[in-house]
Parts: C-alpha cells; structure tokens; sequence
C-alpha cells in the first residue's frame, strides 16, 4: 500500500465515521450520561462492529448483498427497526432518574457492537471505498493490513470522542439541559431508523 492510499482510506472513513449517524449520536450520549468508564468500553464495541462490516466486505459480503437485494433490504429493514427501539429508549429515558451506571464494561461492550452491526450500510460503504482506493486485488497480507487500518481509524475516533464528551465541563453542560438533548438525540436516531426502513 502506497502513503497516499493509506492517507485515502484514513480520510475518507474518518469522515464517514463523524458525519453525524447512530453511532456517533449513541456515542455522545453515553458519554455525557454515563461518563468515560461506560462509554469508552461502548465506544470500543461500536468501533470494533463497524470494523466487522469491514472485514465482512473484504470477506466478499457486499458481493452477496448485490446478488441477494432482498437480504440487504430484510438486514436494513431489521436494522431500521433496531434503530427506533433505542431512540424510544432513550426518548422515555429523558424524563425518568439517570440509572446507574451498571452493567460493567462487557454490557457496554456488547452494546456497541450490537448497535453497528444493526445498520448493514457500512458493508457497501466499505467495499466501495475499498475497491475505490486498492483497484487491483488485494492479497491475504494487504487484507489484514486494511482490516487493522480501518479498526485503528474506527478506535481513534469513537474513543476521541467518547474521551472528549464525558469531562466534567462537557457533562456538566448535558445535565443543566438534559431532557432537550436527550429529546433531540431520540428524534435524531428515530429519523435515522425510519430513512434506513424507507430506503431499503
């Protein structure tokens, strides 16, 4: 792989991965409500599900996906469904006590992957950029190199922003205006989840 090919990947996933989606929102969230010690483990698990599709894609998945439309469109439609489940919970949430923050680090863990393997979208995303960026095939070395490539891009991000929405002035900011935000965070993934069923 060539600089400019790793510096290719590097930007263009990082700006999928801020471009404002469920992950990212599910990920500010449970920073400013739980603090750094749930969310770093959610956002490692979120990090290492999206890294999944990833592998998935370089694994040949996407191909399945274009030959079989009617199991992308289940996947994005259970996917979706997903997505409306969370963003309820979290709406009801809004007006009741914060929990505590229980569960330890494997729930959050778990939580994470769970939340980014419901959206199937990323396969594609991946097996595009990945055939935009390496044209010719890749072999089993170079595979594994673009696989620990993108997991390193998916930690950097998600844990930089878990790390940066749970310090104290962060959080302090989220419980003076928690129910507007949380609201909005709701509304937000509900309308992700209802684009991801439409859109199928």
């Amino acid at each position: 792989m060539s600089a400019e090919q790793v510096l290719t990947l590097f930007g263009a996933l990082s700006l999928a991965i801020l471009t404002p989606g469920p992950a990212i929102i599910a990920t500010v969230q449970a920073a400013f409500q739980r603090g750094r010690a749930h969310a770093l483990p959610y956002a490692m698990g979120l990090a290492l599900g999206a890294s999944l599709w990833c592998l998935m894609a370089l694994a040949g998945l996407a191909v399945v996906f274009r030959l079989n439309p009617l199991l992308f469109a289940s996947l994005k439609v259970f996917g979706g469904f997903y997505l409306l489940w969370f963003a309820w919970a979290l709406w009801r949430a809004s007006t009741q006590p914060l929990p505590a923050p229980a569960g330890g680090v494997r729930r959050g863990f778990l939580g994470g992957i769970a939340l980014n393997l419901s959206n199937p979208k990323p396969a594609l995303f991946y097996a595009t950029l990945i055939l935009s960026v390496f044209p010719n095939p890749l072999g089993h070395v170079q595979q594994a190199a673009v696989f620990g490539l993108c997991l390193a891009t998916e930690v950097f991000w998600y844990g930089l922003v878990a790390i940066g929405m749970s310090t104290a002035a962060m959080r302090l900011r989220y419980f003076s205006a928690r129910f507007w935000i949380d609201r909005a965070a709701a509304a937000a993934m509900a309308a992700l989840g209802v684009i991801l069923i439409l859109n199928h």
